[in-house]
């Protein structure tokens, strides 16, 4: 059977189809919730953002015109929550909020090296500004293009690269020093 296309399932949705909405929300509910759990660092609010996100979706599908990916738009919408959550409550930098990573390849010790790995770049990441965690989660996590970044962040190209080189050099300092 063929998958409908976004385009599809929002005009279904529009017209009512609860099962369209629903066929949506399943299809990106994974990738806006990991974005907002990197973003803020705790899965509490990452699932408040993640139902902040789909509540104004659902409010504004009307509004969606169709001239870029659907993804796109949806990932604008959950990084204006994201600024919203910041500005309302300052994220906390515990290693409890720090989120379990899995993985299922290696030995044991590969595995809880990894784990270590991950967490303490997910610490990192909290250190740096929104703006700049904002670029290295939808360059590397959302697979973005630099012009794809910066139409969702409202910058130019130039400035999507720059913040992803600034943070990333930030990112190199903050493990190093956890490495030495």
């Amino acid at each position: 059977m063929f998958e409908k296309t976004d385009e599809q399932l929002i005009n279904k949705a529009l017209q009512g189809n609860k099962k369209a909405w629903l066929s949506l929300i399943k299809r990106y509910e994974s990738s806006i919730y990991n974005y907002a759990l990197r973003m803020t660092g705790n899965r509490d609010d990452a699932m408040d953002l993640l139902q902040e996100v789909f509540v104004s979706v659902f409010r504004n599908l009307s509004n969606y015109r169709g001239e870029g990916a659907f993804k796109s738009w949806l990932f604008k919408i959950a990084h204006y929550r994201c600024i919203e959550f910041y500005r309302r409550k300052k994220p906390s930098h515990g290693l409890e909020d720090v989120p379990e990573v899995e993985c299922q390849q290696g030995t044991p010790e590969q595995q809880f090296s990894a784990g270590q790995h991950n967490g303490k770049l997910a610490v990192a990441m909290q250190q740096l500004p929104l703006a700049q965690k904002a670029v290295v989660e939808l360059k590397f996590f959302g697979q973005f293009t630099f012009e794809e970044i910066a139409e969702q962040l409202g910058i130019s190209t130039n400035t999507a690269k720059s913040r992803l080189y600034s943070a990333l050099g930030k990112l190199k300092t903050l493990l190093e020093v956890d490495y030495a």
